[in-house]
């Protein structure tokens, strides 16, 4: 390698504090090997507890930044895996993740890139990773809404992701409560779900009440699968570190130091959802899904949740993020079929 000595070359030194270094330059410096060969024209040189690093300003300064995340890793998840340092590199270098995180090696020149058919625009900066699943692969944001709810459950308590089936509001919830148990900033994961069609004929279903109640659950059960190890997530569940339980298990308790979420809530009536919302206490934090044009209630009975957005609005700490169609992530025919199902509802009340 050769390094020019003209104004713009420049020299950076990095200091590797409150984490072990061996984590950040992997074993036998396989990370540092991994930004050697990104960044031909820096020298990169790992001391102890330093990173000094020689090369064209613009190199330098990017470089700079990767260490400085991936020291953030390394601090959060108490490991840094090359698929990470990769991740990190593309996020800085100007590429972007694709839907199954792999790294798509072509650079472009636009900050925003559009990754799916029907999406709106997929953010590639750091900020947009949520979390790590098992496999050390980033959980990203992949859409604006998805993105806006993730920056909403930072700033608020108590947070409403209101939006179609298929725009990943149960997901990125989970990844997002996920990253706050890792973090400890919660002891506990609580995710409560209403079984509506269940009823008063759950005695009749085969099985325990856990057999009973599991087919209204699985969607929380899938998210987790997805994120956490299979070994580690059944720990969790033993220690009661992670929770699923249908709503009405969670009258007459009090949710503190936990991450609590609600999905499918409007399936619950204007009752349940106030016995829910009362339930969560001190270092908590909540986040309430659901889709309005899914309702599965009795038509003698309204949803609670269609009430939230008018009564609640304008209190601090309680935010609504409205997911859109063009949010969905799933087969291109789901965004059609919601289009379909809304004209067709529309034209139903003009007649």
């Amino acid at each position: 390698m050769t390094i020019d000595n003209d104004s713009n070359t420049i020299q950076k030194t990095i200091e590797i504090d409150h984490v072990e270094a061996v984590l950040v330059y992997g074993v036998q410096e396989r990370n540092i090997s991994l930004l050697d060969r990104q960044f031909p024209n820096t020298r990169i040189t790992a001391r102890g507890n330093q990173v000094k690093l020689l090369g064209p300003e613009v190199d330098t300064k990017i470089l700079e930044k990767i260490l400085q995340e991936i020291q953030q890793l390394a601090k959060r998840n108490g490991q840094v895996s090359e698929v990470d340092v990769q991740t990190v590199i593309a996020l800085h270098d100007n590429k972007v993740v694709q839907p199954n995180n792999s790294v798509l090696s072509k650079k472009v020149s636009s900050v925003d890139v559009p990754i799916f058919e029907n999406s709106r625009v997929f953010y590639k900066q750091p900020d947009d990773i949520i979390t790590f699943n098992y496999q050390s692969q980033p959980i990203v944001c992949k859409t604006a809404g998805q993105r806006e709810l993730v920056e909403a459950s930072q700033k608020n308590d108590i947070l409403f992701a209101l939006g179609p089936a298929g725009t990943g509001k149960t997901f990125a919830s989970v990844a997002i409560a996920v990253r706050a148990l890792k973090e400890r900033s919660v002891r506990r994961i609580i995710l409560a779900r209403p079984a509506v069609e269940a009823g008063e004929n759950l005695g009749f279903l085969p099985g325990d009440l856990r057999e009973k109640i599991d087919p209204y659950l699985r969607p929380l059960y899938d998210s987790l699968e997805d994120i956490l190890e299979a070994g580690r997530l059944k720990m969790h569940m033993e220690k009661n570190i992670i929770e699923i339980a249908p709503l009405a298990y969670m009258r007459g308790r009090t949710l503190s130091d936990a991450f609590v979420i609600l999905d499918e809530a409007q399936n619950t009536t204007f009752a349940q959802l106030k016995m829910f919302l009362t339930r969560i206490g001190k270092n908590s934090k909540c986040i309430i899904t659901g889709d309005m044009t899914q309702t599965d209630l009795p038509r003698s009975q309204k949803s609670g949740l269609s009430a939230m957005p008018k009564m609640l609005a304008g209190i601090e700490g309680i935010s609504f993020v409205h997911l859109e169609q063009t949010d969905v992530l799933r087969h291109s025919l789901v965004r059609k079929i919601i289009d379909a199902y809304d004209r067709y509802e529309n034209n139903e009340q003009n007649e």
